[in-house]
């Protein structure tokens, strides 16, 4: 049976990035922003948070889903997902833009299908009477 799925939600792992590059709102939230757009997403909303010391957490809402980030710059890491529905995306962009920001030494990508939808098969009157 062929299954459908409505979205890919990519989960990323970035380990040894430059912790200076996961500090700060402004610099997250413009590399986040950067590979949504330069990506051929539609960015419909933005919202960053800083935490205190340090870590930032941020959505760039796109019409087609969302990109997020999670930093934890005391451990050189963040966690990055990349859920959309449309094939037009161009989502090796935006995991190129995001590698070049935070230069992580080591990276992990599992893909998620989401939404996989059965194939719908569909009967005639006759067929289902006998």
């Amino acid at each position: 049976m062929s299954r459908e799925a409505l979205g890919l939600h990519l989960l990323i792992e970035m380990y040894g990035c430059d912790s200076q590059t996961l500090k700060g709102v402004d610099y997250v939230g413009k590399a986040m922003e950067r590979a949504a757009k330069e990506s051929n997403s539609n960015v419909v909303e933005i919202f960053f948070h800083q935490f205190l010391p340090y870590g930032v957490s941020g959505v760039v809402v796109i019409k087609e889903s969302h990109y997020t980030i999670h930093t934890w710059p005391e451990n050189n890491y963040a966690a990055v997902d990349l859920f959309y529905c449309d094939p037009k995306i161009d989502i090796d962009k935006a995991i190129k833009i995001l590698k070049e920001s935070f230069r992580p030494e080591h990276m992990t990508i599992l893909e998620v299908k989401r939404g996989i939808l059965p194939e719908i098969i569909s009967y005639s009157q006759q067929e289902m009477a006998s």
